[in-house]
């Protein structure tokens, strides 16, 4: 269970194909949100595979393994972060652990890919039962994919129907001018939606008009036609 092992069952399974779309679809070229990164060509299945099947691996392997330009072997670590921290097996200790060596090692988590699949079980769930204000320094922070980490991990918090910090961040973000804080902000109103809607339609009420349009839109796709463009029109 070293980097060195994980690196290569991960490069048995490339496709040069498979990474050059995958190339696209994540913007890697020259000013785009994904700028640089690199892929092996390997399909998300197939990581979930390796990284179940080496959960235990030292978080010195996985520092060594997130530092890697390839985003699969990044993935790949971060998966057994997730896999690790959702084991009953796994003690408080060792979570605090993983939530710290998770903030410490953002700069791995360079796309929405990536943020998504982790924040949620490694911040958000260690941060419930907490102070917030990690939330809040992320949500500060001059990175993209930390202000997306900020947003995504209240959907932890939303789950048990806490929409306190979603609602406040929306707001943080209303001026942000990256789509892709836009499209998070809207996913996690929408998740608020799922649970109390009418908690949604009376935040919406105060504050839609504010928002970035994707974000409204991200919103309200599950209200109803007529519902949906009396917000848009609204704003």
């Amino acid at each position: 269970m070293t980097a060195a092992f994980l690196l290569s069952e991960l490069q048995s399974l490339a496709s040069p194909e498979k990474a050059a779309g995958a190339s696209r679809y994540f913007k890697t070229g020259v000013g785009q949100y994904g700028e640089g990164d690199q892929f092996l060509g390997i399909a998300s299945a197939q990581i979930r595979s390796i990284a179940k099947a080496n959960k235990a691996t030292p978080l010195e392997e996985l520092h060594t393994l997130l530092a890697s330009p390839w985003h699969e072997a990044r993935s790949c670590a971060l998966l057994i972060l997730v896999y690790r921290v959702q084991s009953k097996r796994t003690t408080e200790q060792e979570r605090e652990e993983i939530y710290q060596f998770y903030l410490q090692h953002t700069a791995a988590c360079n796309n929405w890919d990536l943020v998504d699949l982790t924040c949620r079980d490694i911040v958000g769930n260690y941060l419930l039962h907490r102070d917030r204000t990690p939330i809040y320094q992320l949500a500060q922070s001059p990175n993209l994919w930390e202000q997306r980490i900020s947003i995504v991990s209240t959907w932890t918090f939303i789950q048990v129907g806490d929409f306190a910090d979603t609602f406040k961040l929306a707001l943080h973000f209303q001026d942000h001018p990256h789509d892709l804080i836009h499209k998070a902000v809207g996913w996690m109103l929408r998740e608020v939606g799922k649970k109390d809607q009418a908690a949604l339609t009376e935040f919406l009420e105060s504050y839609g008009t504010s928002l970035p349009r994707t974000a409204l839109r991200y919103a309200i796709e599950r209200y109803p036609e007529a519902q949906r463009q009396y917000f848009l029109h609204k704003r």
